[in-house]
């Protein structure tokens, strides 16, 4: 640990003295953070109603976000410990407890967003590759809305968390239009209380002709 410290302390150094460490700096971020974020991607429980989320420093992995299916808080930490560069994962992930009536909420809300017309080329068979992952230009960037500094990591565009009857929408979508009426169809769905749309949209989105 002492020497990864060290190690940043020095490429931090050369850095400030020499722009074209950058490179060698932006190389040794780039493995770790593809790694991990392909560890989280097999996850096999990680679906459409959990979110999760990370930032990489130095051999520190902070993940948080939400986890809807049983263990998945758990595997999500192990998982991240596989990859090469990680010595350290502080676990922000919260468990969402079983609820009959939340659950109804996630499905409805998931038909209610998915097979709207307007928004059916997020849904899997739609414009968009099933696995799309927004593109933000680098290895890693932040992310902004409930998890600032964060990169997310599912293959849903739109994640659908639900806690006594409170909807949150997670994700990154094309434009704002599609922010909106999103968390207007999940307004729709009968017995939520409130929906806190977290939406981020993306600074130069992808066409599904890419």
């Amino acid at each position: 640990m002492q020497t990864r410290q060290l190690t940043g302390i020095v490429c931090a150094a050369l850095v400030l003295l020499n722009p074209g460490a950058r490179v060698m700096v932006q190389a040794d971020t780039e493995q770790p953070v593809e790694e991990i974020r392909k560890e989280l991607l097999q996850l096999p429980y990680y679906s459409v109603f959990d979110f999760l989320a990370f930032s990489y420093a130095r051999g520190t992995v902070v993940v948080g976000g939400y986890a809807y299916a049983l263990g998945l808080q758990k595997d999500a930490e192990r998982a991240i410990k596989r990859a090469s560069g990680v010595d350290t994962v502080v676990n922000k992930i919260e468990d969402l407890p079983p609820n009959p009536i939340d659950d109804q909420i996630r499905w409805a809300t998931y038909y209610k967003i998915y097979r709207d017309p307007f928004l059916s080329r997020y849904a899997p068979g739609g414009g968009l590759l099933w696995g799309h992952r927004h593109a933000y230009g680098g290895p890693f960037s932040p992310y902004g809305g409930a998890f600032p500094g964060m990169e997310p990591a599912g293959d849903y565009p739109i994640h659908i968390i639900v806690h006594n009857g409170r909807v949150m929408l997670l994700g990154v979508v094309d434009n704002e239009s599609d922010k909106t009426v999103a968390g207007l169809r999940a307004l729709e769905v009968p017995g939520t209380f409130d929906v806190e749309n977290q939406l981020v949209v993306e600074r130069n989105p992808k066409r599904s002709s890419e």
